[in-house]
């Protein structure tokens, strides 16, 4: 079904893979794109891999819609699990491709039923380990 405000459909590989790192804790993280009008999953991340991976899978210069599976431990040692989504938009994209994600942001989102923390990034900085942990914790 394609977005009203956008005209941005989302293809159902995305909703199933989220579904499958939600539930099944098969993929560490999961980076879309919007590409002919729908958002479709480029990359998946195994359960093994880092952060640093993650974020070496964004593109410098071009927009994208991810999702970062975080497990951290808490002050009363407990296991915990944060599901983020992170909208990548680089000062360094073009104009019209920030407002297209922009735009498709928040229905995206709302077909993603399980996300914990949403974070805006324009710069690595932004999304650093450490404000990563932040927001979890």
């Amino acid at each position: 079904m394609a977005n009203a405000a956008s005209g941005m459909a989302v293809n159902d590989a995305c909703k199933l893979k989220f579904l499958e790192l939600k539930a099944k804790r098969n993929y560490r993280f999961i980076v879309f794109r919007i590409e002919n009008q729908e958002v479709v999953v480029e990359k998946v991340g195994s359960p093994d891999e880092t952060y640093d991976d993650f974020t070496a899978s964004l593109p410098a210069n071009e927009c994208r819609y991810a999702v970062f599976d975080f497990d951290f431990t808490t002050d009363e040692n407990c296991q915990k699990s944060k599901i983020f989504f992170i909208a990548w938009a680089p000062d360094t994209s073009r104009v019209r491709e920030k407002m297209v994600y922009a735009s498709s942001k928040d229905r995206f989102k709302r077909e993603l039923d399980g996300i914990q923390v949403e974070l805006q990034a324009t710069d690595p900085s932004e999304m650093s380990f450490d404000i990563i942990k932040a927001r979890a914790i």
